[in-house]
């Protein structure tokens, strides 16, 4: 165990702040790069040395506005690994010097019937890394103890950060959506959470149809093992027993509603989407299928599915951008056909 003593934490550090929400590609940026105070942890908490986060498609909804802020000047970014540098008060998980990962649910209430029935994704009181907290672009950051992860030894700093909320979201979409043992699964859309979620599902035999737009991503979903490519809106070349929609458009809901074999299920699994069309009974839902939202995670599906990825040598793509260059990071996912994640290197390169 590294002593605190030893462990030189600065006053000032460098950060990303939406200023005011807006277009990443706008006149003005949404973004500032400032310095700021590291912050202080509180009762339950440790305070974090950042070394890498991942650029999840929820931080450019935070950022452009489509996900009101919750909190002034926030930063953004849930997708955290990084090194605990001091405990605050209370705390006892975690050793100094020890690598977390710090997920996109940060705190919920413990007492509500939802938390008290294993569904604590449903809290009406939770809380969000980089959403109603500060997140991961800055240099250190906090965390309540037990909402944090040990990340598996396998995985360097820079391939884990997607697992954390692209990775567990695309797992418990995976989950919902129901697949059975080697059956057929659609995925629309294929960033970062698609692409986790397609090896998890190829490793397990399931038959993996990709929708998207990007022809660059169309190769990346051929190279993984895809059985196939094709067009979002294309109506699937098989009936699928199951599938994600991924891409934040609504407008997909009813041709994936219609490619499902009768029974199947159809999970969205973004925290924002566009309004979805109105559908035809018959086309759409009849045959007993069955849609469903995905929101959020629980801390067991986090760890079910470190576990998981670990075991199935599951590893993310990613591209490196430094944290100076958060702000070029967003607009590349804004603009699509992405293989793989966005990860910024905050720390990476002083440890």
């Amino acid at each position: 165990m590294v002593e605190e003593t030893k462990i030189n934490i600065p006053k000032i550090m460098n950060a990303w702040e939406i200023v005011k929400p807006g277009p990443i590609n706008g006149d003005k940026s949404p973004l500032k790069y400032v310095r700021k105070e590291v912050p202080t942890p509180g009762d339950g908490e440790v305070l974090v040395k950042v070394l890498t986060c991942g650029v999840c498609h929820t931080d450019l909804h935070v950022t452009e506005g489509d996900l009101p802020v919750h909190k002034k000047n926030l930063t953004p970014g849930h997708e955290i690994i990084g090194k605990v540098v001091k405990n605050g008060p209370h705390t006892r998980r975690f050793k100094i010097g020890e690598r977390i990962g710090i997920p996109w649910l940060r705190k919920t209430c413990g007492v509500c019937k939802y938390c008290r029935s294993g569904r604590e994704n449903l809290c009406p009181y939770s809380k969000y890394t980089g959403w109603d907290h500060d997140g991961g672009y800055e240099e250190y950051t906090t965390v309540p103890e037990g909402f944090a992860y040990r990340i598996p030894e396998r995985f360097n700093s820079l391939r884990a950060a997607p697992l954390l909320c692209a990775g567990i979201i695309g797992y418990r979409a995976f989950e919902r959506a129901n697949i059975p043992a080697g059956g057929t699964l659609g995925i629309y859309g294929f960033g970062g959470s698609a692409h986790i979620t397609a090896q998890l599902a190829i490793d397990q035999g399931i038959e993996v149809h990709v929708f998207t737009r990007g022809e660059d991503a169309k190769k990346f979903a051929l190279s993984l093992g895809a059985k196939s490519v094709n067009n979002t809106y294309d109506m699937s070349p098989v009936p699928l027993d199951s599938s994600i929609i991924f891409a934040p458009v609504g407008e997909a809901v009813p041709n994936a509603l219609e490619s499902l074999a009768p029974g199947g299920t159809l999970a969205l699994a973004g925290i924002h989407m566009t309004d979805i069309p109105q559908m035809s009974y018959e086309d759409h839902i009849f045959h007993e299928k069955n849609l469903t939202s995905v929101e959020s995670n629980t801390r067991s599906d986090g760890e079910e599915f470190l576990t998981l990825a670990d075991r199935l040598h599951i590893e993310p793509d990613v591209t490196e951008f430094p944290l100076a260059k958060a702000d070029e990071a967003l607009k590349r996912v804004a603009k699509g056909d992405l293989k793989g994640a966005c990860v910024l290197n905050v720390g990476l390169d002083s440890e």
